[in-house]
C-alpha cells in the first residue's frame, strides 16, 4: 500500500503548488529501500523514514515513512518508542491537526467503489484518480479555515509541545483561524514550550514572521499564550502609554509595534527584519518615565532595547550573523533625520548599521512611522534617503581608496611602516572632506606635494 499524506494533500485541496511530498506505506523500511535504487535512497533515522533525493535540484526530497504508532512523550517532543503499524488509519491517528491527518491513494478502478474521489488531470491524456481518506474530516475544517487538533488537543499537545506553535504557524500560513477547544488546549499547555530546544521554537517563530500575514500570526501567538512564554519581553510592551502632549503616538507600545510589524511586512520579506520591527521598542517598558507636564518620555529606550536584543539573539540561539543584524536595527532604529547632518554624520551612521542593512533599517522606520500613525515618509526622510545613495559614492575607510599602500612606498620612497598610514590616512581625510576627488591620478599629485614638504 502506498499513499500520499500530509501537506501535500492540504495544498492540493487549496489548489496551492506543492513543493513537500510525503508518502506512508505498510512496507518497511528495507522492504522500501530494496524498491529504489540503493544509491539514491537512504535511511538514517528512527522513524521509519526512508528519502528520496528529487530529480529538480533544490527540491526537498521526498520522504516514504512507514505506517506507525507511538507510545510515550517523556520529553514533550519525541516518543520514547515507535512500532510499525498495520493500517493507514493507525498512522492517521498519530497526526497533528485533521488538515494534515488526511491520505491519498491511487485507484486502479473505480466503479462500484464508494468513497471521495479526486482526479487530477496533467495533460489530456494523463490523468490519475485518487481516494480521499479523511476520517477527521480535514477536507471540512480546510473549508471551515480551521487549525483542529486529531482527537483530543491535550494529548496532542501532550505528546509534542512544538505542536503548539506550529499550529500557530500553519494557521499564519494559511490564513486560518484555531479551533476552540485547540485553542483552549494550547492556552493550557503553553509553559511546555519550554521543553522543547530554543533551536526548533526559533525556527518556528521565524517561520511564522515569513507568512503571509504576520501580523495575525502574532496575533494568534499572544492569544493563545505563547508570546508571553516565548518574547516575554515583548508581552510587557502591552499597555505601556505613549499618548501624551507633545508626541504623536495614539497606540501603547505594544500595539505600536504590532501595526509597525504589519506595514513592515508589506515591504520586506525577511522574518528577521519582522521580529526587529516588532521588537524594536521592548526597552520603552523600563525606559517609561511621566513628566509633570504630562509628557511621557522613554530617553535611552534604544540602548537598553539593543542590550534585550541580544539577550533574545542568545536565548533563541541566534546564528553570529542573525545576532548581529538583529541587534543593530533594535539598537539603531532610533536614527536621527536632520536637513543640517554632515556628509561625516551619515556615513557614521552607515557604518553603525552596516552598508548591506540600510534597505532593511529603512523599512523597519517606514513601519515604525506608519504603526504610530504618521505618513508613511516625510520631506526630510525622503531627503536623507538621497543623501545616503550620494554618500556611498565617497569612500568609507582608506581601503576604498583609489591608491594603494605600495603606490605610497613607491613614489615617496618609503619602507613598509607607521608612515606609509600616515600618508593613507591623510589622503584619505582630505578625500573626505572633498578636498582632493578619489581618482588615482588626482591623489598621486597630491602625494607629490606631500613628498616635497
Amino acid at each position: 500500500e502506498a499513499y500520499i499524506v500530509g501537506g501535500a494533500i492540504r495544498d492540493l485541496l487549496m489548489g496551492k503548488l506543492v513543493y513537500d511530498w510525503d508518502f506512508t506505506t505498510n512496507a518497511t523500511p528495507d522492504e522500501i529501500l530494496k524498491i529504489f535504487d540503493a544509491d539514491d535512497a537512504y535511511y538514517t533515522n528512527d522513524f521509519g523514514t526512508v528519502g528520496i533525493p528529487s530529480k529538480i535540484e533544490g527540491e526537498r526530497p521526498y520522504e516514504i515513512t512507514t505506517f506507525r504508532t507511538e507510545q510515550g512523550y517523556s520529553d514533550s517532543r519525541r516518543p520514547d518508542k515507535i512500532s510499525w503499524g498495520k493500517t493507514l488509519e493507525e498512522d492517521l491517528k498519530r497526526r497533528d491537526f485533521t488538515v494534515n491527518a488526511m491520505a491519498l491513494g491511487k485507484v486502479k478502478n473505480q466503479n462500484g467503489k464508494e468513497g471521495n474521489f479526486l482526479t487530477f488531470t496533467l495533460s489530456p491524456s494523463c490523468s490519475f484518480t485518487f481516494q480521499l481518506t479523511d476520517p477527521y474530516e480535514g477536507q471540512k475544517d480546510i473549508e471551515k479555515k480551521l487549525i483542529r487538533a486529531v482527537g483530543d488537543p491535550r494529548e496532542r499537545f501532550s505528546e509534542d509541545a512544538l505542536r503548539m506553535m506550529r499550529s500557530v504557524r500553519i494557521a499564519s500560513q494559511l490564513g486560518f483561524k484555531i479551533e476552540k477547544k485547540t485553542k483552549d488546549a494550547i492556552i493550557e499547555f503553553s509553559r511546555k514550550i519550554h521543553n522543547i530546544s530554543k533551536e526548533r521554537v526559533r525556527d518556528e517563530l521565524l517561520k511564522t514572521l515569513a507568512s503571509p500575514n504576520p501580523y495575525n500570526g502574532m496575533k494568534i501567538f499572544r492569544e493563545v499564550g505563547l508570546m508571553k512564554e516565548v518574547l516575554p519581553e515583548f508581552e510587557q510592551t502591552f499597555g505601556v502609554e505613549q499618548k501624551s502632549p507633545g508626541r504623536h503616538h495614539i497606540y501603547d507600545v505594544g500595539t505600536h509595534s504590532m501595526r509597525a510589524l504589519k506595514f513592515a511586512a508589506e515591504k520586506n520579506p525577511d522574518p528577521l527584519v519582522r521580529l526587529a520591527t516588532l521588537l524594536h521598542d521592548i526597552g520603552k517598558p523600563k525606559t517609561y518615565k511621566k513628566l509633570d507636564s504630562g509628557t511621557i518620555t522613554f530617553y535611552g529606550h534604544e540602548v537598553v532595547g539593543g542590550r534585550m536584543a541580544k539577550n533574545i539573539a542568545k536565548r533563541l540561539r541566534f546564528s553570529k550573523i542573525q545576532a548581529e543584524k538583529f541587534f543593530k536595527l533594535v539598537r539603531y532604529h532610533l536614527f536621527t533625520v536632520n536637513e543640517d547632518q554632515t556628509d561625516s554624520a551619515i556615513r557614521r551612521f552607515i557604518r553603525k548599521v552596516d552598508i548591506e542593512n540600510v534597505p532593511d533599517m529603512l523599512d523597519l522606520r517606514t513601519g515604525d512611522r506608519l504603526g504610530g500613525g504618521a505618513a508613511e515618509t516625510s520631506w526630510r526622510l525622503e531627503e536623507f534617503k538621497k543623501r545616503l545613495v550620494e554618500v556611498q559614492k565617497q569612500p568609507f575607510t582608506v581601503h576604498d581608496l583609489k591608491i594603494s599602500g605600495d603606490e605610497v612606498m613607491e613614489k615617496m620612497n618609503l619602507k613598509p611602516g607607521p608612515e606609509v598610514g600616515d600618508v593613507l590616512d591623510d589622503l584619505y581625510e582630505k578625500v573626505v572632506e572633498k578636498k582632493v576627488p578619489n581618482q588615482k591620478e588626482a591623489l598621486l599629485s597630491e602625494l607629490k606635494k606631500i613628498a616635497k614638504k
